[in-house]
């Protein structure tokens, strides 16, 4: 008798547990159809280039404005908030994905599909959720690559004026004359075909960083009381908007994962996401502190404009820096294409009536607007 009712128990487990492997087979998100997946390396590249860019150089001045130790303090607190979000967004994405049976979302449609699987009053305000948060990626991801167009011809110049010692064409030329390469490195379709300009850029911007500090720390000052601990409610403001200025990559978290060939691999401890931002944390936090403890109150928007003038290799330098933030220019542009182009190409060139090359053509077009516009 025990062993027939044994039996009928064991028979119920294994019933119970083929239902929840259906189950969650059913509500499993459908697998990715990627055409060019990137690998964990690639994606690791990507994730250190879309973070660690010219807010790097500014670390320096912003501790300037908050005090030595107070910001050598807040930007690790700010790194792990920053991540923490990263992880929010990541997790949230993905259990949606689970409830829509979608394979991926995009940033904005997960802000969107939150709302609609939220309560009563929050679903109404799904769209005008969506298209807000699409409105606030494409300004800031914009505002970087400005910033990046910006930062590299102001670099150049300063590096050949320092090396031939004369007045030399302005900026805006300079600028002029960028327009042409990065145009072209723009053109660039895929993440998996970024990923060597990423490696390049990254190589190039490790070469470059080591040489700042070695710069800095070759004749490093004690410290005394002329670098104040704390540098004033009035300079804090300034000091959050740089630092949170140079956590720019959370607009990439989602593109990035979705275009993995092992997104499991993203997040987790030991994941992609954490190791790379633990590096950038560590960046900006030996940026910050030793750039303002070498240079003091003399410190200027970028360390770079810090370095001597007459020495070569530090005029070397500027145009090294310059050269990786050209570089990672279509790394940040990668949101907004990926925001707006399906929206044009239905526009101006749709599927169902357009040839592949007319596509490509009206894509083109778009992308050069974009970088004109920046």
């Amino acid at each position: 008798m025990e062993e027939e009712e044994e039996e009928e128990e064991e028979e119920e487990e294994e019933e119970e547990e083929e239902e929840e492997r259906r189950r969650s087979h059913r509500n499993a998100a459908p697998e990715r159809d990627l055409e060019h997946p990137t690998n964990n390396c690639e994606t690791l590249i990507h994730v250190l280039k879309g973070n660690v860019g010219t807010g790097l150089l500014a670390m320096p001045e912003a501790f300037k404005h908050a005090g030595l130790w107070v910001g050598f303090a807040g930007v690790p607190l700010m790194g792990l908030i920053c991540i923490h979000c990263m992880h929010v967004l990541l997790k949230c994405s993905r259990e949606l994905c689970r409830r829509t049976q979608h394979s991926s979302l995009s940033y904005e449609e997960t802000a969107k599909m939150a709302f609609a699987a939220g309560p009563e009053k929050c679903k109404r305000w799904a769209n005008v959720v969506g298209y807000v948060i699409t409105t606030f990626l494409i300004i800031t991801q914009m505002g970087f690559c400005c910033v990046y167009f910006v930062f590299v011809p102001q670099n150049v110049m300063e590096a050949v004026r320092g090396m031939t010692g004369g007045e030399t064409i302005s900026d805006l030329a300079c600028m002029a004359i960028l327009i042409i390469p990065m145009l072209l490195v723009c053109y660039i379709p895929d993440l998996k075909y970024l990923a060597p300009v990423s490696l390049i850029a990254g190589t190039i911007q490790t070469v470059s960083l080591a040489i700042c500090l070695y710069y800095m720390v070759r004749d490093l000052p004690e410290i005394t009381e002329e670098l104040p601990a704390f540098g004033g409610w009035a300079g804090l403001p300034m000091y959050f908007g740089s630092a949170v200025y140079a956590f720019e990559g959370i607009g990439l978290v989602l593109p990035l994962e979705n275009n993995m060939k092992t997104p499991k691999a993203f997040g987790g401890f030991n994941g992609v996401l954490n190791t790379a931002m633990m590096v950038v944390v560590c960046l900006y936090s030996a940026f910050g502190f030793f750039g303002y403890l070498t240079y003091g109150s003399a410190i200027k928007g970028s360390v770079t404009l810090n370095l001597p003038s007459g020495d070569a290799l530090a005029q070397a330098v500027k145009i090294l820096m310059a050269l990786a933030v050209f570089l990672s220019y279509p790394l940040q542009m990668y949101v907004p294409y990926g925001i707006l182009t399906p929206s044009i190409l239905a526009k101006f060139a749709p599927e169902e009536s357009s040839s592949v090359a007319r596509r490509r053509v009206v894509e083109y077009i778009f992308r050069t607007v974009c970088v004109l516009f920046t």
